[in-house]
């Protein structure tokens, strides 16, 4: 996995569509972040997971393993939009995005759950309790430290390992999610069709 891959990806689209026309803060950023952890909480809450299967079948259908962008859209907003998957990738595509408007290496997030990226005592101490955590509680924890004063590389940082924890508890394959999510954003209309 290269992050910085994705960081440039997800920093690319976003610029494509419009959302780095206008000075913003990493206030408003970071709260962006949160509204799709407080999706990813409504998902969970409504038990809205992706239809795997469903869109496996879709993509399968494909005309000569060539997946046209209309089924593609389709099938995304039928069987994940929505779902947890979808929205924790979401969260990470933005952590993503503010990482490559604010040109922060990722190169160090790397190996299993990130083990050996340790950036606060408070992750250190969190990382080891993380099982025993109900999804909302680590989701505050997540937003708790979005809203923190810590520079904004370190808080980038352990977002997006806390965000790949959090997946992994639940058996979430993110960077497939990731992967899918950053296709559909590309075949978006500019700004996604809203303010901001």
């Amino acid at each position: 996995m290269n992050l910085n891959e994705l960081r440039d990806r997800a920093y690319k689209t976003a610029c494509e569509h419009g959302f780095h026309d206008a000075d913003w803060s990493n206030g408003h950023f970071l709260c962006l972040v949160i509204s799709e952890l407080m999706e990813a909480v409504e998902a969970d809450r409504n038990d809205s997971r992706a239809n795997m299967i469903g869109f496996e079948t879709c993509i399968k259908n494909a005309y000569q393993g060539i997946v046209r962008d209309d089924w593609f859209l389709k099938a995304y907003r039928a069987d994940i939009k929505g779902s947890v998957e979808d929205e924790l990738a979401d969260a990470v595509i933005r952590l993503l995005d503010l990482a490559g408007l604010r040109k922060i290496d990722l190169s160090e997030l790397q190996g299993p759950l990130f083990d050996k990226f340790n950036i606060t005592p408070e992750f250190i101490s969190w990382k080891s309790q993380i099982k025993e955590k109900i999804f909302t509680e680590r989701v505050f924890f997540l937003c708790s430290l979005l809203t923190s004063r810590e520079r904004i590389e370190d808080v980038v940082k352990s977002a997006i390992a806390i965000t790949f924890l959090n997946a992994n508890i639940l058996r979430i394959d993110l960077l497939w999610h990731i992967e899918q999510k950053q296709r559909y954003n590309e075949l978006r209309p500019v700004m996604h069709g809203k303010k901001y």
